[in-house]
């Protein structure tokens, strides 16, 4: 057993017949037609089997931002330059990013996780410095990280989850070259066409997207022997999908609720429930965001994510923007009121 692998949980499954049973008759019980909530109603009883409760409570959510650079960027796979990594950190630190914005109005506890990042930064508050490496190499030259960074990345995620408080994980993420990585995994994983995988990221126009396709397949032609879950990782970067791996992992060996954000917190689940396939009961997906791939992913994932608004930001946005729906889902199965409580006739 490798190092990494030895990293690797035993997560049990959820299943229990007699709770789900149990949350089924509470949520029918309502003063509302069958099923008249629609996704909400899976939603709480997701929640429920999550936190092993009729009446599910959300506690202290932690909004966690894993940031990384990626030596693959220079081959000119994004729209933007590397250094729009560290300045979005900072943008984040200083309460000016889309996430900043939401976590506040949610009452999200915001962290920044510098898991990899190509430039040194201050030490200050809501910043984590768990820094691998200044970025991966550069994957269509040889594997992004080592199986020994990989394993480092994936304990630092567990770690750095154990030290939080609450049962809720949001995942973020900020990398400039990361949706490669993403559509790497996916394509290797579920041995897709690369082509199929493949996005405009942060806006690349059609022939940087066509020289995008050309770069990432010439990676997963020199990775051919790179097949398994770790190995792959390993292989395609980068060290904040690694990261969130272990974040992933560890929420889900303590029954937090996950709340999965976009194309590249997919793809850490991906990774994740390759190697502990329930780790996918404890996940929420957000939202269907607007990368080409991330639908395939979802379909990878049997996947029914909560909202579909074309976004395509990441940071964890779309995870925040959700968050008031499992707030929601979690009121209603404690507060609203049964047919017998309210003396309100049922159907015949």
């Amino acid at each position: 057993m490798t190092m990494a692998e030895h990293l690797i949980p035993d997560i049990a499954s959820l299943q229990d017949p007699a709770l789900a049973a149990a949350l089924q008759a509470r949520i029918d019980g309502k003063t509302k037609p069958l099923g008249a909530l629609g996704q909400l109603e899976t939603l709480m009883l997701r929640l429920g089997l999550i936190l092993g409760s009729e009446t599910p409570q959300l506690k202290s959510p932690q909004m966690m931002v894993f940031a990384g650079d990626h030596g693959l960027a220079r081959r000119g796979v994004s729209a933007y330059p590397s250094d729009v990594t560290w300045q979005m950190v900072e943008n984040f630190l200083a309460g000016g990013a889309a996430i900043s914005v939401l976590a506040r109005q949610h009452g999200l506890a915001l962290s920044v996780v510098d898991a990899g990042v190509a430039h040194d930064f201050a030490p200050r508050e809501g910043l984590i410095i768990a820094k691998i490496a200044h970025g991966t190499r550069d994957a269509s030259a040889e594997a992004a990280m080592s199986i020994d960074q990989c394993a480092t990345a994936i304990a630092a995620g567990k770690n750095l989850l154990r030290s939080k408080p609450g049962n809720a994980l949001l995942l973020g993420e900020m990398g400039i070259g990361n949706t490669s990585s993403a559509a790497l995994l996916l394509a290797r994983l579920q041995g897709l066409p690369v082509a199929e995988c493949t996005g405009r990221g942060t806006g690349l126009d059609d022939a940087a997207l066509a020289r995008k396709v050309a770069v990432l397949q010439e990676v997963l032609d020199l990775h051919a022997q790179a097949q398994a879950p770790l190995q792959a990782l390993a292989a395609f970067g980068g060290f904040e999908i690694a990261m969130m791996v272990g974040a992933v992992l560890q929420a889900a060996l303590e029954r937090r609720v996950i709340v999965v954000d976009g194309f590249i917190a997919s793809s850490a689940v991906l990774v994740a429930a390759r190697l502990q396939p329930a780790a996918l009961e404890r996940c929420i997906f957000a939202h269907r965001s607007n990368e080409s791939g991330h639908r395939l992913m979802l379909e990878a994932l049997q996947a029914e994510p909560l909202l579909d608004l074309g976004l395509r930001l990441g940071e964890g946005s779309g995870a925040a923007l959700a968050w008031p729906l499992l707030e929601s889902a979690c009121r209603i199965l404690a507060e609203m009121a049964s047919f017998a409580s309210a003396g309100v006739s049922e159907q015949h």
